[in-house]
């Protein structure tokens, strides 16, 4: 007992020494702060530009000032790849901008500054592919933990139109112009729609427009029911019948129109491509209405049996004439602010009778019944 006694101050000095050597031995290390070390965004519509900040983290209080860099790191696509089992491909430097990618940790404290990048353009990505940016940290004055250091961010396009209007059993949109002053002397026009025709037999099917004055309308006497036609009364029809030109059934496409009355170009297009194109002698145009039969309508002119039998989605009139390019890039949504955007019907409210319209100009449509809401996903893949 005496001799146990006599060797008990030994044993507790090598414990403090072995507890000191083990606190030395645990370094301090860093790591992002965040969990789990990927995230994904799913671009939709028009994106605008938006911002996300990183920082790291250490296990201890900072003994010194801590400092640590952010930087965008491409070669780790493949590392990504293999980590997740993706085909991912790297994000274009156009669309991002390191704002801030110095952080610090201050003396003392366990977090750091926050670093920021910026994504942009990102409406511009090609839809069918899947995008990733690895941010990996550095620091010259802390080591980092290995599985912590590289964060992914990823982008993958998403449903740009989840609902849409049924225009079933005869029903129609009529506008009251909030601004008729922009739709009184019109020397240049767009007029755009997404449809889904269930069914184009009959004599009229109508897209958008005034009976007798300025219409965008499918068929005629003269023709067969699918085939595209702007009917202007006095400025005459375009283009001529071609059995060519139908449009399908069952199956969603983008038409459009413009016209310019200062060069009397005129162009029908179909899922963003010239159709037709020719020359109309118009000097303006005004769809402004007369407040009963003849007002702008969607789905409908003049009488019972010229309705739109099918869906309808983005719904677009404008006082410029679109390019071939802008017609082509913005089928399935638009910046609601665009220059020259009169109206613009999304289609999407689920609402009773009356739809938005997305410009903030005013220009509700107001369905002639409660309207049907389909759910769908497009762009189909």
């Amino acid at each position: 007992m005496k001799k146990i006694i006599k060797y008990l101050p030994l044993l507790a000095l090598l414990f403090v020494g072995c507890q000191s050597n083990d606190e030395e031995n645990f370094a301090n290390k860093g790591f992002i702060d965040t969990k789990p070390m990927v995230s994904e965004t799913i671009i939709k519509g028009t994106m605008t530009d938006f911002s996300k900040t990183l920082n790291i983290s250490l296990a201890r209080p900072a003994e010194t000032e801590v400092k640590a860099t952010f930087a965008a790191d491409p070669s780790l696509v493949d590392t990504y790849n293999k980590a997740y089992y993706a085909h991912a491909t790297a994000l274009p430097t156009e669309c991002y901008k390191l704002e801030t990618s110095e952080v610090s940790v201050p003396v003392g404290s366990v977090k750091s500054t926050n670093a920021m990048i910026t994504f942009q353009q990102l409406n511009t990505l090609n839809r069918d592919l899947v995008y990733v940016l690895p941010v990996k940290v550095t620091s010259n004055n802390i080591d980092l933990l290995s599985s912590s250091k590289t964060y992914y961010y990823i982008f993958r396009a998403g449903s740009l139109i989840n609902v849409v209007a049924d225009m079933e059993n005869s029903n129609y949109l009529t506008v009251k112009w909030a601004t008729p002053d922009r739709v009184s002397n019109m020397t240049k026009v767009t007029f755009e729609a997404l449809i889904k025709a269930r069914d184009l037999s009959k004599l009229i099917s109508t897209v958008m427009g005034i009976e007798g004055n300025f219409l965008l309308r499918i068929g005629d006497a003269d023709r067969k029911g699918n085939q595209l036609q702007l009917a202007t009364g006095s400025g005459g029809n375009f283009p001529a019948p071609d059995a060519t030109k139908g449009l399908p059934i069952n199956k969603w496409v983008h038409v459009a129109m413009t016209l310019d009355c200062e060069t009397h170009k005129v162009i029908i297009y179909v899922d963003g491509k010239i159709q037709s194109e020719g020359n109309l002698n118009l000097r303006s145009v005004d769809i402004r209405g007369n407040g009963s039969d003849r007002d702008f309508m969607i789905g409908f002119s003049y009488s019972s049996g010229r309705e739109l039998d099918g869906y309808i989605s983005e719904v677009r009139v404008w006082d410029v004439v679109r390019t071939k390019e802008e017609i082509a890039k913005n089928i399935y949504s638009v910046d609601p602010k665009s220059e020259g955007l009169v109206g613009y019907w999304k289609l999407d409210d689920q609402s009773g009778t009356e739809v938005k319209d997305y410009t903030g100009n005013g220009n509700t449509a107001t369905a002639n019944a409660k309207l049907k809401w389909f759910n769908v996903s497009l762009p189909e893949k």
